[in-house]
């Protein structure tokens, strides 16, 4: 593959909630694409979820809530988000933010991140500031491990 496609698709994986950076830079980075530039690339993806989807939940969810299946899962899932991140998040709130998105593990990226602090009412610019930090953590654990992987192997 190209390298612009290479990093197009580590874009899109960056962005998706189903692989996010954990997944975006180790595919630009096996697939021989610069590596800095896979980083600064997914990472800054990554980042444009936190606007985008605020914007959803602040607009579209509204209209969404009133269609019951709509309305059902959406509640379902605030209510699973807020049970599993009440003791970090509700409690430590930025910095509970921060730690819970920097953890490069499936469901504590920046979706899970903002979709918490729109539960827990956090104030939007320091939302953001610790969805932006804490996936950059994450982002740089993946790729230096990713990176360190590829060059042993």
């Amino acid at each position: 593959m190209k390298t612009i496609t290479v990093l197009l698709f580590a874009m899109l994986w960056s962005i998706s909630p189903a692989g996010e950076s954990k997944v975006g830079i180790p595919f630009a980075v096996l697939n021989d694409a610069n590596i800095y530039l896979a980083l600064v690339l997914c990472l800054a993806a990554n980042i444009m979820v936190y606007p985008l989807l605020m914007l959803f939940l602040d607009h579209a969810n509204r209209y969404f809530f009133r269609f019951l299946l709509y309305k059902k899962m959406a509640i379902f899932i605030a209510r699973k988000a807020r049970r599993g991140a009440k003791n970090g998040i509700g409690k430590y709130g930025f910095w509970g933010l921060m730690l819970f998105v920097a953890v490069p593990l499936p469901g504590t990226g920046i979706w899970a991140g903002t979709i918490a602090a729109y539960i827990f009412k956090i104030e939007r610019k320091k939302a953001f500031y610790a969805n932006a930090i804490g996936i950059s953590i994450s982002a740089l654990i993946i790729w230096t491990t990713t990176v360190f992987a590829y060059h042993i192997f």
